[in-house]
C-alpha cells in the first residue's frame, strides 16, 4: 500500500532538513495546513517546478529565516542567490516524495503562498529555533501518494517534542487567523534573526552550499560577422600571454590565479595567487 501523505512529509522534511545550509543539525517539526499567513516570520523563499511524476505540474517551496539570507548577502565571496542554496534541499524534498525539480528560483517570501497556487501543508525545520520551512501543495502529496509504494518499516514522522518551547504544535503555528497571537514566530511580525536567544550564524551556514566554480584562459571580442565565420579548426587569440596564470572565478567574481595542470587525464588548476578584495578592486 501506498505511504500516507504524514510519512511522506516526514520523509521529505527531514531529507530538506539536512540539506539546507545551517550552523547547527535541522530536524523537521509537525506538518501543518498552510495558510496565507505562513511566509510572515520568513525573510526569503524559493521555489521549483516538480518535473517528475505530478501531472500538469507543480511546486514545492522552501522558506528559510533572516540569518541565511543575511549570510548569503554577505558572503565574501559576493551576494550568492537563495534558490542555488537551497537547491539541494529541494532535490533532497523531491526525492524524498518520489519525483524531481527543476532550477530553484528566489522569490519574495510574501508572494511564496500565490506562487504556489494550491491548497499546502508546511512543515518547519527547527535547530535553535525555526531556520526555516517546507512548503508542499496538495496535489503533488495526492500524486506522490499515488506513485510511492510503502517500505516494509516507514520512518516514522519527526515527532513534536522536535519543536522548541514556546513554538505552538497545533494548526495556528504557522499564522492561523483563529490565533495568531498564540505563534508570533509565524502569525505576528518576523523574527530578527530566525532563532531563540541563539548565537548569531555566519559564513559557517554556507560551508554545504554549491558554487559554480569557472577557469579563465582569457578573453578576447569577436564581431558577429567573425562569430558566424567560426569553423573547426580556427584559431581564437586571447588576451593573455603565453604561460600567464587563468584566472579562478567563483559565481563570476575573480577569487584566485594560477597555472593550468593536468590530473589523471583531466585539466586542473594549481593555485598560486589569492586574490583579495584590493586586488579585485
Amino acid at each position: 500500500m501506498p505511504l500516507s501523505i504524514e510519512e511522506l512529509l516526514a520523509h521529505a522534511a527531514t531529507a530538506a532538513a539536512d540539506a539546507l545550509p545551517s550552523a547547527v543539525p535541522l530536524s523537521a517539526g509537525p506538518a501543518q495546513l498552510g495558510n496565507e499567513h505562513v511566509a510572515a516570520s520568513f525573510a526569503g523563499a524559493a521555489v521549483a517546478d516538480v518535473t517528475g511524476q505530478v501531472a500538469g505540474g507543480g511546486r514545492i517551496a522552501v522558506l528559510v529565516a533572516a540569518d541565511l539570507v543575511e549570510a548569503l548577502a554577505a558572503s565574501p565571496l559576493g551576494g550568492l542567490d537563495l534558490g542555488a542554496a537551497v537547491q539541494a534541499a529541494l532535490d533532497a524534498a523531491a526525492t524524498a516524495l518520489g519525483t524531481a525539480v527543476g532550477a530553484a528560483r528566489t522569490v519574495d517570501a510574501s508572494l511564496v503562498v500565490s506562487d504556489l497556487g494550491a491548497p499546502f501543508q508546511v512543515v518547519p525545520l527547527i535547530g535553535a529555533g525555526i531556520a526555516g520551512a517546507l512548503l508542499v501543495p496538495t496535489p503533488v502529496l495526492d500524486a506522490a501518494v499515488a506513485a510511492t509504494a510503502a517500505p516494509a518499516t516507514p520512518a516514522p514522522a519527526a515527532p513534536p517534542a522536535a519543536v522548541p518551547a514556546g513554538v505552538g504544535t497545533g494548526g495556528s503555528a504557522f499564522g492561523g487567523a483563529s490565533a495568531p497571537a498564540a505563534a508570533p514566530a509565524f502569525g505576528g511580525a518576523p523574527a530578527a534573526t530566525g532563532t531563540y536567544g541563539a548565537p548569531a550564524r555566519g559564513i559557517e551556514m554556507l560551508h554545504g552550499v554549491d558554487l559554480e566554480v569557472t577557469v579563465e584562459l582569457g578573453r578576447t571580442r569577436l564581431t558577429v560577422r567573425d562569430l558566424l565565420a567560426l569553423a573547426p579548426g580556427t584559431v581564437l587569440e586571447l588576451d593573455r600571454a603565453a604561460g600567464s596564470p587563468a584566472d579562478l572565478l567563483v559565481n563570476g567574481r575573480l577569487i584566485a590565479r594560477g597555472e593550468v595542470v593536468v590530473v589523471d587525464e583531466d585539466f586542473g588548476l594549481r593555485v598560486t595567487e589569492i586574490v583579495d578584495d584590493a586586488t579585485n578592486a
